[in-house]
Parts: C-alpha cells; sequence; structure tokens
C-alpha cells in the first residue's frame, strides 16, 4: 500500500469519510482505490465481535469467545508476563476472526470505589496500571493486532460521562491521571488511542488538543491514530484539528460533510486532514500487510489458559487458623447461586460470549461437595425457603463455602453503584450461616469493593473478582489447595463508603465534577489520614510465608542521570511452594513540596519453593523521585533524604533504606513579595539579604535570647522582602526594596 499515493488520489469527500466509521464496527473502504475495510472490536478481556448489526453495550450476542478474567483481576497479580500471556492469547483470536484493532484495555483510575466500571479498570495506582496495561497491548500486538489504550483521559465515573467536565489541577493529572497512559504509551506504543467522553477542565476529551496533540504526541511520541469512544464526538472539526483522526461509530455523513465545508471555507487546512488519513491509512496498513489468512487459535488452550490465569488472580483476604485449604475428607457445603451460576465478568460493552463457563459447583464434583443455592440474583429479597436450606446445609457440613458478592444489576458501564453493599439478602445468609456453623469461607464474585458486616464472623475469604469463564474452576484449585493462592490487591477496600477519598464530590455536581482530594487517591489518601482500612493496597495472603532481608541499594545519593538499583532477598519460610509480590515504595523525605507518605515505584513476583531464597532486584530512575512541578511545568526532583522502602502490601513494609537526592535547585524569581525565606535557602541570595535581615531582626527585638532569635526566625520565613520597611526602623524604604531585589536578581545569575 502506498499511502501518500492513496491520499494524492482520495477525492476530498473519500478523505473526509476514512475520518468515521462505515458502521458500529468498521472502518469505511474505497473501492475504486482498492482500499479494504477493517474491523474493530471490543475487549479488553476477551473479543467480542459482533457483526454489523450488533449494539455497542453488550446487549446483543458476539460470536463464542474465551473469556478472561477482568482487569481488576488481573492487576491483582501484579505480573506483567501474566497480563502479556492474556493478551498474546486475545492477539491470536483476533487474528482468526479478521479483527483488526481490539478496543483495549482500559487504564483509567479507581477514583472511587463507586465507578460502575471499575471491574474494566486496573488500579487506584498509576505505576500499576500504566504497567498492566503496557504488558497488555505488547502481548496483543505481538500479532500484528492493534489496540486502543482507553478512556482518555479522567474518565472515572459512568454517572454523566458524555457531559461531565473532571475538574483536575495540573499536578493532579499528571501525577495520577496522565501518569497510568503514560507509561503505556512510552514502553508499548498502542496503535490507536481512545479518547473518553467527558470533558477535561471544561474541554471535551475529543477536542482538547492539549492532551491529544501536545502531551500525547508532543511528550509521550505516540505515532499511532486517536479514536472517539462511541458517540463522545462533540464538535468534529475541532476534534479534527486537536488530533481526533477517527470518529466512530458511523456518523450518518453529517459530520463527514462538515469536514469537506470547512476545507472548502478555509475554516480548516487540508493538510490537517491529511495528516488524520494518513495516521489512519498507517495503521491499516500495518495490519493488512501482517494478516495471516486461514489464521486459527486453540480454543481448549484459551480455555485451559483462562483458568490458570484466573488462579493468579485471586486474593485470599482472610485465613484464620488454616482454614484453608479444604480436605477433600472433609464434608462440604456449597452455598449460594454463584456457586452453580457465577457472576464471572461485567455488563457494557466489554461483555464477552463466553465459549464455556465452569461453575465451581461442576469442578468441585469429585469433591463430593453438597449444594444449597441460598438466594436469588436476580432481586434483592430473601428467600426463605432457600435461605432455611441452606442453613440445614452448613448445619450438617464441616465447612460451610458460601459464593457471594455483586449481582449485574449492582455494577455496570453506563452507571455508577450508590453504596459498597452486597445484597441484604446475602449479607443475612452468610450471618446466619455463621450462626450454625463455626468454619465458614465466603467466595466472593464483585467487580470492585464491597463492605463485610460479616468479617469478624467467618474463618476465610477469598476475593475471586470477576475471574473470566473459569472462575469456578479456580475457585476450586485454591479452595483445595491444587494451587496457592499469590494475588494481592490492587486497590483498598475502605471500610466504609464515607472514608474514601472522593467521598464529598463523587459523583459531583449536575455536569461538573471537582477533584478536590488531588494526588491523594487511593492508598495515598488513606496513609495520609492515617485511617484504618478493610484491606489495604498491595494486601494478599498466601498458603506459605515468607520473610524479607538483605536490603541493598548500589548508591547512597543519586545525581541528575542516576538510576538506583535496589535489591533485597525473599525466602519461602513455610511447605508449600507459593509466589509473592514484592513492593518497592518511595517515601520523600526532602521537604520540597507535599507529597504522599509514600508511592509504588516497582513491583515483581517471585516463585519459590518450600525453603528456598531468591535475591529480587528492581531499578528506579529519576522519575521515581519526582513529582510535577507546576510553574516548571516539568518533573522535578527535590533535593534530600527519599526512603527506599520494601513491602509485602502498602501496610506491611519489611524493609528500609535511605538515598539522598541531589535535585536541581528551583529557579527562584525575585520580587518584592519573595519570602525572606526562600532567598536564605538559596546561597546566592543568602550572602546578600544577610545584613539587611539580621538588622531587621535587631530593630524587631531579636536580641540575642536563642528563643527569641529561633522566633524571628520562623516569623522571617514567610515575611516579603517588601515588609521589610515596616520592621527596618526607616532604614529601608521603597528604593531600597526595589534596589535590594535587583541585586537580589543578579545574584541569581551570576
Amino acid at each position: 500500500m502506498d499511502i501518500e499515493k492513496l491520499i494524492s488520489e482520495m477525492t476530498l469527500e473519500e478523505k473526509a469519510g476514512l475520518c468515521s466509521g462505515a458502521d458500529s464496527w468498521h472502518l469505511k473502504a474505497v473501492e475504486r482505490l482498492d482500499l479494504p475495510a477493517v474491523m474493530v472490536s471490543d475487549g479488553p478481556h476477551g473479543l467480542r465481535k459482533q457483526d454489523e448489526a450488533g449494539d455497542h453495550l453488550g446487549i446483543n450476542d458476539s460470536i463464542p469467545a474465551v473469556c478472561f478474567p477482568t482487569a481488576a483481576g488481573t492487576a491483582s497479580s501484579f505480573d506483567r508476563e501474566l497480563i502479556r500471556r492474556i493478551g498474546n492469547a486475545i492477539g491470536e483470536e483476533a487474528q482468526a476472526e479478521n479483527v483488526a484493532v481490539v478496543l483495549g484495555p482500559a487504564a483509567n483510575i479507581k477514583r472511587s470505589p463507586l465507578c460502575g466500571r471499575n471491574f474494566e479498570y486496573f488500579s487506584e495506582d498509576p505505576l500499576l496500571s500504566s504497567e498492566m496495561a503496557a504488558a497488555y497491548i505488547q502481548g496483543v500486538q505481538t500479532h500484528h493486532v492493534g489496540t486502543s489504550l482507553k478512556h482518555f483521559a479522567a474518565n472515572n465515573q459512568e454517572n454523566r460521562r458524555m457531559t461531565a467536565s473532571s475538574e483536575v489541577d495540573e499536578r493532579t493529572l499528571r501525577e495520577i491521571y496522565l501518569a497510568s497512559f503514560e507509561g503505556a504509551v512510552k514502553k508499548a506504543q498502542p496503535w490507536t488511542v481512545m479518547c473518553s467522553y467527558n470533558r477535561i477542565n471544561g474541554v471535551f476529551a475529543s477536542e482538547n488538543p492539549r492532551t491529544l496533540t501536545d502531551i500525547l504526541r508532543g511528550e509521550w511520541g505516540f505515532e499511532g491514530y486517536v479514536m472517539s469512544d462511541w458517540g463522545a464526538v462533540n464538535d468534529r472539526v475541532a476534534g479534527l484539528r486537536a488530533g481526533l483522526e477517527l470518529e466512530m461509530p458511523a456518523s450518518g455523513g453529517d459530520n463527514d460533510r462538515l469536514i469537506v465545508e470547512a476545507v472548502r471555507s478555509s475554516a480548516l487546512d487540508e493538510a490537517v486532514l491529511d495528516e488524520a488519513v494518513r495516521r489512519i491509512l498507517t495503521i491499516t496498513k500495518r495490519y493488512l500487510e501482517n494478516r495471516e489468512p486461514g489464521a486459527v487459535f486453540d480454543r481448549p488452550a484459551h480455555d485451559a489458559l483462562a483458568r490458570e490465569l484466573a488462579r493468579e488472580c485471586m486474593v485470599l483476604l482472610k485465613n484464620e487458623n488454616g482454614l484453608l485449604p479444604l480436605r477433600k475428607e472433609q464434608r462440604v457445603a456449597f452455598i449460594g447461586q454463584f456457586a452453580a451460576a457465577p457472576r464471572f465478568q461485567g455488563g457494557g460493552s466489554s461483555h464477552i460470549n463466553a465459549s464455556h463457563v465452569t461453575s465451581a459447583l461442576e469442578a468441585a464434583k469429585d469433591f463430593g461437595v453438597s449444594y444449597a443455592q441460598g438466594y436469588v440474583t436476580d432481586k434483592d429479597r430473601t428467600d426463605e425457603a432457600l435461605l432455611a436450606e441452606a442453613v440445614r446445609a452448613a448445619k450438617e457440613a464441616e465447612v460451610a463455602v458460601v459464593f457471594a458478592g455483586l449481582p449485574d444489576a449492582f455494577e455496570s458501564e453506563g452507571y455508577d453503584r450508590t453504596h459498597l453493599h452486597m445484597p441484604d439478602c446475602q449479607n443475612r445468609l452468610i450471618s446466619e450461616i455463621c450462626a450454625v456453623q463455626k468454619n465458614v469461607v465466603v467466595v466472593l464474585h464483585n467487580g470492585s469493593p464491597v463492605d463485610m458486616p460479616w468479617l469478624d464472623k467467618v474463618g476465610a475469604v477469598l476475593e475471586c473478582y470477576l475471574g473470566g469463564q473459569a472462575v469456578g474452576g479456580a475457585a476450586v484449585d485454591l479452595l483445595f489447595g491444587l494451587a496457592n493462592p499469590c494475588a494481592k490487591l490492587a486497590e483498598t477496600f475502605p471500610k466504609r463508603l464515607e472514608d474514601t477519598p472522593a467521598y464529598l464530590n463523587f459523583p459531583g455536581d449536575g455536569d461538573t465534577v471537582e477533584y478536590r482530594e488531588g494526588v491523594y487517591v487511593g492508598y495515598r489518601w488513606y496513609d495520609a489520614r492515617k485511617m484504618d482500612v478493610l484491606f489495604p493496597f498491595g494486601y494478599g495472603l498466601s498458603y506459605t510465608t515468607f520473610d524479607y532481608s538483605s536490603l541493598s541499594l548500589d548508591k547512597t545519593s543519586l545525581r541528575d542521570g542516576d538510576t538506583l538499583h535496589v535489591s533485597c532477598k525473599v525466602k519461602n519460610t513455610g511447605s508449600v511452594a507459593g509466589k509473592e509480590i514484592v513492593q518497592l515504595y518511595v517515601r520523600d523525605r526532602t521537604g520540597t513540596v507535599t507529597r504522599p507518605e509514600k508511592e509504588l515505584r516497582d513491583f515483581l513476583k517471585v516463585s519459590l519453593e518450600p525453603g528456598e531464597e531468591k535475591t529480587v532486584e528492581m531499578t528506579l530512575d529519576r522519575r521515581a523521585f519526582a513529582y510535577y512541578n507546576v510553574d516548571l511545568a516539568d518533573w522535578h526532583v527535590g533535593s534530600g533524604e527519599s526512603d527506599i522502602l520494601i513491602g509485602a502490601s502498602s501496610r506491611d513494609i519489611r524493609l528500609e533504606g535511605t538515598v539522598t537526592m541531589q535535585g536541581n535547585p528551583l529557579p527562584l524569581r525575585v520580587t518584592a513579595n519573595t519570602t525572606c525565606g526562600a532567598l536564605m535557602r538559596d546561597p546566592r541570595t543568602a550572602a546578600v539579604l544577610n545584613e539587611m535581615v539580621s538588622q531587621t531582626m535587631r530593630n524587631m527585638g531579636g536580641g540575642d535570647d536563642p528563643d527569641t532569635q529561633r522566633m524571628m526566625s520562623q516569623m522571617l520565613e514567610n515575611l516579603p522582602l517588601r515588609s521589610l520597611r515596616s520592621f527596618s526602623d526607616g532604614a529601608v524604604d521603597n528604593a531600597a526594596v526595589e534596589t535590594l531585589v535587583k541585586k537580589l536578581s543578579d545574584a541569581l545569575r551570576c
């Protein structure tokens, strides 16, 4: 395909038409130039390929496909290679189904546990989110199938998602919400990026040149094309000018005509349109020239992979007195409708027509478990007969395993949750079973955190999230010890909704939502508030135990351009093989700016046999110590000490070390309102200012008393230069202040 020749031969109308879909799932063809249409398909945890008559929100059936765990679970694996394997499998299926671009992954931050689409997002932490997204992209694109990193950006709720404005300060946007996408773009180069519905500080994401062009392309080096979320376009010409190449789905020709009219009236430079077409054709060419005619995939192998991966994504939250794993000879009762008909995925555009679903009841047929339904999921009411049957089954068993969680109606794309509760009928079921059975295990199927009023009464809790079509088999593997739980929470489980960072500002007022919590999202918030949580970020149990030792830093001081190599030893001190997720956090102690108590900066999963010890190595670059300085419009590292923290969770820090940062001094611009404290901290200006400040302190009655001197120094910290007039006993006037400002400015230039 000769792209430049194609562009030169296309009519204005054809070029404009290529910038919107032919229907819900295909880009337009130009038959006279032998340019075929290509297809995109929803994901990201499986292939939701629909024909031309298909819908966007998953109401109608799509082709049968393997449904893998959703992002809420896969992120809990903290396993880049595992995510690559999921992407690899989906890429294989996409090639076999003639799909050019898979619409995923979704890298939006979990700002609030109430977001209805959180099951499709990775984490509350931007580093973990971007690393998972990058691994997924790499896996899919190995098969010459594109991905569409979404929803860019600051789309953190479903309420009024098509019109709401996310009001986010620049530092928060950079450190949290954009950072979640930044690493994925730089490391993995998704073929496409999908803009979100919402406005960002008043400007629609679909027509925001700052995010789509200045940042995405100019700063991050994105090379593909940007498509809209389905129906996200507000002003098509403004969007094209801002960097939105492809509108999806079909626009009925209306917006194509607007583009043509804008070019003909000189309101839009045709070169902008040509560049958009060039970007679209470049990706189309990449796919077409790497098509694998007759490609097939091994469905049974993918089914088996789904079960293996699901095991890696389930988090053991509680296990008192070694209640788990269960033993085959025990009398075990499975209770709850989800044991027979599991909830394994979320609702909306990512809904997969699963090729086969394995329930826990089916998977446990060789373990002789009994079963009682316990509740119904279609309405939140207690069926007294089902409850009584379940209580009898629990009483007769040695262990009662209750399968519970959130029904489809409680969380989905399109609307947000209003509370953290599971259905009342399920909470009552668990409580009544605990009254007759001391050995109770709760297995959860949910896409986001729930509160657990029964937590103190049960012996074990296994969080399955929405574990894909093999969730039942994977849960049985873990419950009976055929595999060892090894996942950890990629989000905090709060004790109360009122404790959450965005509680007072979610989902906002009308079409405005203010991100007043700033950078304090997730564990950053709970740590800063020193607040108890139900389960912290990074937390998860195992059937074995691990010891950490021998922290080593290859440097004690870091200068610009340096990297820090960190290593420690991890040993399996238990009796079964297991995997541990080692987490590296950085705590800034430079005092340059207000920072979270600690921030995740790397992680690694290590597999260990009983008694085995391995050295874990991680590397930090300078960005790991930086914050976004709005005045500089760049990342900045302060001078001073930072702590290196190695933990088994965000609240289980096992090893600590310290490194000294040699930061770059912040540029200081001197005015009459610059404080004496800021000037005294810079040796260049301190020398100029020192004598005048000393005189001012004497005039203020400082004398030689140390306590008085200390008090005066603290007062001067925030005293602007102009105030020296008031405290110099006439020695400093306006002219003297102006002269001083000039001398100080000259000193900074030396």
